[in-house]
């Protein structure tokens, strides 16, 4: 197991998680519907992020070392944390107006997975039983809101999240954690934003393709496994595979990955890192299908623990 390395690529505030055989910008869906495999542009994204924004990074760095100070002490949350979600909704055509039932299980399913409750919990290998986690946050759906749009596709810049450019400002994203489900465009499955971002594009997108369990969910990502991925890093975990060649994810007891993984690998998988010979390809945080990822450790379970403490960067979030 690898030890926490804290680097400058902490400041990482948004990912755009996409389809890579479908990086264009058309965004079709008969393009998104033969895409086999996710990645991210995370260089771009970040860029654009610390352009915007410069003090990002040392709000980033505050938030990095609050969190590490806060492990050290073990002073983590006490009790269970409910988190009141509500689902914004831009579409065009039918598909896109996902029903309640959609929106539903995609609260269903985070539901399951943080609470290891979903039902291949206990197909993680023997190697890894002993980390598994049981992360106790648990969610609500507290309001829905619909807006049609003419527009076919969003992007990455957080236009849905702006009144002014056609979309829903978030709705008490101080409290509630605001779901965005529309086209995204050029593949791409979802985006969230880390603590640390700005309270008015504070949130979790997910293209409707890939929402929840039912209507228009695509195979292989139909399980709602993108959504507990977006709300992972929401909740500040990074890629396990740390965004770089046996890079860190600031948890100490994930292995070192050499890369993303895509598809479901089998097991063992052997990563060439140095002192870390199998991989947790299973985990949430990594980039294989909805069927491949089925487990968060307690590391992480941990990290996401401690952005709710007092001081904590999403301390209000656990509030009654």
């Amino acid at each position: 197991m690898k030890k926490v390395i804290i680097t400058a690529f902490t400041a990482l505030v948004l990912f755009s998680c996409q389809n890579d055989q479908t990086a264009d910008s058309s965004g079709s869906e008969a393009a998104a519907a033969k895409a086999t495999l996710r990645s991210c542009a995370t260089q771009d994204v970040l860029e654009a992020q610390l352009k915007a924004d410069p003090t990002l990074a040392i709000r980033m760095n505050e938030i990095e070392a609050f969190t590490n100070k806060t492990l050290l002490t073990g002073k983590l949350v006490n009790g269970k944390i409910q988190i009141p979600v509500v689902v914004n909704v831009l579409y065009r055509t039918t598909a896109e107006n996902i029903s309640n039932a959609q929106i539903q299980s995609q609260i269903d399913v985070l539901n399951k997975d943080f609470n290891a409750q979903n039902s291949d919990y206990n197909s993680v290998p023997a190697l890894f039983a002993g980390v598994k986690a049981n992360v106790g946050i648990s969610f609500v759906l507290d309001q829905v809101i619909r807006k049609s749009t003419t527009k076919t596709s969003w992007g990455t810049n957080d236009a849905m999240k702006k009144t002014a450019q056609g979309g829903l400002a978030p709705t008490s994203p101080t409290t509630k954690l605001n779901l965005w489900a529309c086209t995204i465009g050029g593949g791409i499955l979802g985006y969230a934003q880390f603590p640390g971002g700005a309270s008015s594009t504070d949130g979790v997108v997910i293209d409707s393709k890939y929402f929840g369990l039912s209507g228009s969910a695509n195979a292989p990502y139909n399980l709602g496994r993108t959504g507990t991925h977006e709300v992972g890093h929401w909740m500040n975990l990074r890629h396990i595979w740390g965004d770089a060649t046996c890079g860190s994810d600031l948890v100490s007891d994930t292995p070192t990955h050499n890369t993303a993984n895509y598809g479901i690998p089998a097991y063992p998988h052997y990563s060439t890192c140095s002192g870390t010979p199998v991989e947790m390809t299973m985990n949430y945080m990594d980039y294989t299908d909805d069927a491949g990822m089925y487990m968060f450790s307690n590391g992480q379970k941990n990290r996401m623990a401690a952005i709710f403490v007092s001081g904590g960067a999403r301390y209000s979030f656990g509030q009654p």
